[in-house]
């Protein structure tokens, strides 16, 4: 089946044809049988379908590009030389696989030195409860003053706020040991590392490599918002009818012109339009499970979802671009053929036939003109059959003449 881009360079070459009919139509009047002195040959017999309304689905394609659902930078949160790369470019890894290992021995330094503050720390918690202990019953026997035993309080509270002050930096020292392994955020690809082993890494300014999760993978494209405004006015009269919460069922076509094999939805609609392009930027969301879509292809992404009430549908093959703009060919009620302008709408599926939805320019009961059109000019009669039957009578196997039988 041609797509609409196939369909418009189909009608520019149709176009030179219809002109020229046309033309010919004019300033040439049909020669009849009796002036050649032959029989009159019977009109040629062309292909039509008669226009019904009917609910239908229709689907709209815009064109797309492939993103992660998400993405991380890898980035360290100490310095330190970079010593190991620990994982292959390109693989599909974990969340908190190891990435990148640093030089550690400076931090590991630095948590022996607040290990040794935090001994510390509690040796002089315990002197100071012990001194405490020794001086509670002496100061409630009188024999003590008052303020040796505010003191003795005094010391072990400062005591016990030590303790926590290096517990504390143990705590940060061990931390930043662990940031010496730097670790995968998220599960997905990795990509090439920046940085390799021997370079001095400065913390959170240097990056080091990304990941791209693509299980889910997104599509992004736009929604032309005079588009949008169209759809949302025939809704509002009930001519159209849009899926529940803007849930289109997302489908992609691949740069080969394939199906991609699973199916998905649009999850996020902005609320805002590009004043450049005129468009509103829209997500699908996809199943991803064999990684064939990738970050930064260009797909097409087809919508289904909604539906034309009462809509007139013609097959794509009977729309063609005429010297005005959009036509078809009718046979009137005198039997002859007749150029109609009209305006199409969205694309629609009918019976699994794809088609134009005709805004204006056709009137239910009226037959077009989808097969022959080489075979008669405008206003030339001809036979009208139905496409349906000329069908079945083509797919229909013709028998074998008979040999003659011998008297």
């Amino acid at each position: 089946m041609n797509s609409p881009k196939q369909l418009a360079v189909i009608g520019g070459q149709f176009s030179l044809v219809i002109a020229s009919v046309l033309l010919s139509a004019c300033n040439k009047a049909p020669e009849s049988a009796s002036h050649t002195g032959m029989p009159a040959m019977p009109p040629p017999e062309v292909a039509v379908v008669t226009v019904q309304a009917q609910t239908v689905p229709v689907h709209f394609e815009y064109s797309a590009q492939v993103a992660g659902s998400r993405e991380a930078e890898i980035r360290a949160q100490v310095s330190g030389i970079l010593l190991k790369r620990n994982y292959a470019e390109g693989e599909r890894i974990s969340a908190g696989q190891t990435l990148f290992t640093l030089d550690a021995a400076t931090y590991e330094t630095a948590v022996a030195n607040a290990e040794a503050q935090l001994a510390g720390a509690q040796a002089r918690l315990a002197q100071a409860e012990r001194n405490l202990a020794r001086i509670k019953p002496l100061w409630a026997e009188k024999i003590i003053a008052q303020r040796d035993y505010d003191d003795a309080i005094s010391a072990q509270q400062i005591s016990q706020a030590d303790l926590k002050t290096a517990q504390a930096q143990v705590r940060q020292a061990r931390l930043s040991l662990s940031y010496t392994r730097v670790n995968a955020p998220i599960s997905g690809i990795v990509g090439r590392a920046q940085k390799t082993e021997g370079t001095l890494v400065s913390g959170t300014d240097v990056l080091l490599t990304t990941i791209t999760q693509i299980e889910p993978a997104y599509a992004y494209f736009g929604l032309p918002d005079a588009e949008q405004q169209k759809l949302r006015a025939l809704a509002a009269k009930g001519v159209f009818k849009l899926p529940a919460n803007g849930k289109y069922v997302a489908k992609l076509k691949m740069a080969d012109g394939s199906l991609y094999n699973q199916t998905g939805y649009v999850g996020f609609t902005d609320v805002g339009v590009n004043p450049t392009t005129g468009t509103t930027q829209a997500r699908a969301e996809l199943p991803n499970p064999q990684s064939i879509l990738r970050p930064g292809q260009f797909v097409r992404v087809i919508l289904d979802g909604a539906e034309r009430v009462n809509a007139i549908v013609v097959p794509q093959r009977a729309v063609i671009e005429g010297p005005a703009g959009k036509m078809v060919m009718l046979v009137n009620k005198e039997e002859k053929i007749e150029p109609r302008p009209v305006v199409v709408g969205e694309w629609a599926t009918v019976n699994g036939t794809e088609g134009w939805v005709i805004d204006s320019g056709l009137q239910v009961g009226e037959r077009v003109l989808v097969d022959g059109l080489f075979k008669a000019m405008p206003g030339s009669p001809v036979k009208a059959v139905d496409a349906a039957v000329l069908a079945a009578k083509a797919a229909t196997p013709t028998a074998p003449p008979t040999a003659p039988t011998k008297g």
